[in-house]
């Protein structure tokens, strides 16, 4: 996403200032939980039914007899970062987490396509709510979250506005297609060349720029505010030139009559959270906290 973010940053405004570091860490970052011998804390390997296909994910269980409430976490293009120690926090936290690979991307069958991305993550959820992988893998169907890094982000947002029955949902240094899409063609292919296209498969960055243009409004999250006004929404930014997609989103929900649910963080650091993992880890957990009190 490199050339992305510096097309981005040409138009970047002026960001909030980065909130202090936590002053408690949650001990779940660093301490494992009670052994559990009749429940141990486990990680399953799934195949999700989507698209007429199984894509590839991992479960990782958390430990106790649950159920256990659920985050659904969506990784970005091509997914380089897939914030598995954020996964396993949550899990030390007691929640189980979905990780999962988009049809086309990290060896799961299909031609990798942005709006099968978004069926991907309908097809997981769904496979969550089912009540026989509910009871298998000590999942609480009614306590479900949808989360994602970069255009991970973008999935989160567009799925939790058509999906009301989520928990809620946290967007971490999210980038927007549809503003993608309102780039010139040859600069949005030189874009998306930049992100690495070895993890992908059946595409090329003009097939993923002209899916993008042909539905630029459709795949703008800032579109989708109204549908947003009612969600447990966090959006993380960083200093990666993506921050004015994430405000503006949050802007319109203000706009909309929203933002009691909404909760916005910036933090100095980059795309990936490179040199800030442990507060990425801390900030969510206690996001998720407030979630359980909210039940």
């Amino acid at each position: 996403m490199r050339i992305w973010i510096a097309a981005a940053a040409l138009v970047a405004l002026p960001l909030p200032a980065s909130a202090a570091s936590p002053t408690d860490i949650p001990a779940a970052i660093y301490t494992d939980p009670p052994a559990d011998k009749a429940h141990p804390a486990a990680m399953e390997v799934v195949h999700i039914p989507s698209g007429g296909v199984a894509i590839n994910g991992v479960v990782y269980i958390a430990a106790g007899a649950g159920p256990h409430p659920t985050v659904v976490l969506c990784h970005g293009l091509p997914g380089n970062e897939k914030s598995l120690d954020l996964a396993q926090a949550m899990r030390r936290a007691g929640w189980t987490v979905i990780t999962f690979n988009y049809r086309g991307s990290w060896g799961s069958p299909g031609d990798y396509r942005f709006s099968q991305n978004l069926e991907d993550a309908d097809a997981v959820l769904a496979f969550a709510r089912d009540p026989a992988n509910a009871a298998k893998l000590r999942i609480d169907p009614k306590r479900l979250v949808i989360m994602g890094h970069s255009m991970g982000g973008w999935v989160t947002a567009l799925t939790a506005a058509h999906d009301k029955a989520l928990l809620g949902a946290a967007m971490v240094s999210a980038g927007n297609m549809g503003w993608l899409g309102k780039l010139p063609r040859d600069q949005a292919v030189k874009a998306l060349r930049s992100n690495g296209m070895e993890a992908l498969a059946g595409t090329t960055p003009e097939i993923m720029a002209d899916e993008i243009i042909a539905n630029t409004d459709r795949f703008d999250f800032v579109k989708a505010a109204p549908q947003l006004t009612g969600t447990n929404l966090f959006v993380l930014t960083s200093d990666d030139g993506l921050a004015p997609m994430s405000n503006a989103l949050a802007a319109a929900i203000g706009k909309a009559g929203g933002g009691e649910k909404l909760k916005a963080l910036h933090v100095a650091t980059d795309h990936s959270w490179s040199d800030a993992r442990v507060r990425l880890q801390a900030e969510v957990l206690g996001w998720l906290e407030t979630l359980e009190a909210r039940k």
